[in-house]
């Protein structure tokens, strides 16, 4: 049984990132929770003076945001329900990032799946800041889903790494999961400008080649002056229905994501990115 979280502000990219994410695991057996945490928004109305400020403003966000969630969940199970799935939902008074742990760890949940940007995005922003702390912080593997991604099922993958680091066994099963359901292939692509493997590199490439044992799998390596200019240009040449990049110590992701935001560092990708933290659950 699949856990899926969803947080949700309400916005159309939230709406279309769960419409996603109810499709991709259509046929499997999946409970989803749907999260709204609203201190941020009570907060940011601020005004009050006092405890008793602070408590009436909340309790007015509470009441409107249950109603929101409630419309949330009558909207995908019109017409009907789909029968493999279960749902939840709940809101919080605490900030986005600390409800997802909070849920991840209760709930020992498999993926957190977001839209990438809110309801006060530009257009021009492809990775809002909430979405970004997301992937810096939750101990979860995240998939967020561009705003005008048509969905289509993720048959090709595309996978940088650099095999430098043991991967996490439970997090490369789950995308193993998704790829061998629709038969996809996976791009396992190695950007760089040496021509072998240390030792090291070729046991965790081997650790690779036996857990995503249900996918179309496909080693390749390829010249680049940088990680984020060898997707751009592997991008620019293959069909990529999905990216899927690890989020460890000293990896290329984690830099990106601690020095800069996504949009300045360019990697402003188009289709479904899920972010692996490669830790140990």
């Amino acid at each position: 049984m699949k856990k899926i979280l969803i947080p949700t502000d309400f916005s159309k990219n939230a709406d279309h990132a769960i419409d996603y994410a109810l499709n991709l695991f259509r046929c499997s057996r999946a409970n989803f929770y749907f999260v709204h945490a609203y201190a941020d928004e009570a907060y940011q109305i601020g005004g009050f003076k006092s405890k008793t400020n602070l408590d009436t403003i909340k309790n007015k966000l509470e009441s409107k945001v249950k109603l929101a969630i409630e419309n949330t969940l009558a909207r995908i199970q019109d017409p009907v329900s789909n029968p493999k799935h279960n749902y939840s939902s709940m809101v919080v008074f605490e900030s986005l990032v600390d409800s997802v742990n909070n849920l991840v760890d209760q709930e020992n949940i498999d993926l957190v799946v977001m839209g990438t940007k809110g309801t006060t995005m530009e257009k021009t922003i492809s990775f809002g800041s909430n979405t970004v702390q997301v992937f810096k912080y939750v101990k979860c593997p995240v998939l967020a889903i561009p705003d005008n991604y048509k969905y289509q099922e993720p048959k090709h993958i595309l996978f940088p790494t650099d095999y430098q680091l043991p991967y996490k066994r439970r997090e490369l099963k789950l995308l193993d999961n998704i790829a061998g359901f629709f038969k996809s292939e996976v791009h396992c692509v190695y950007f760089t400008q040496f021509e072998t493997l240390s030792h090291r590199q070729e046991d965790n490439k081997r650790f690779v080649e036996g857990t995503l044992s249900r996918s179309y799998l496909f080693f390749e390596t390829q010249q680049a002056n940088s990680v984020q200019e060898g997707i751009s240009n592997y991008r620019e040449n293959h069909e990529v229905d999905m990216l899927v990049m690890i989020n460890s110590r000293h990896s290329f992701l984690e830099d990106m994501l601690y020095r800069s935001t996504v949009d300045k560092m360019g990697l402003n990708t188009e289709v479904p990115f899920m972010v692996m933290q490669n830790i140990s659950r």
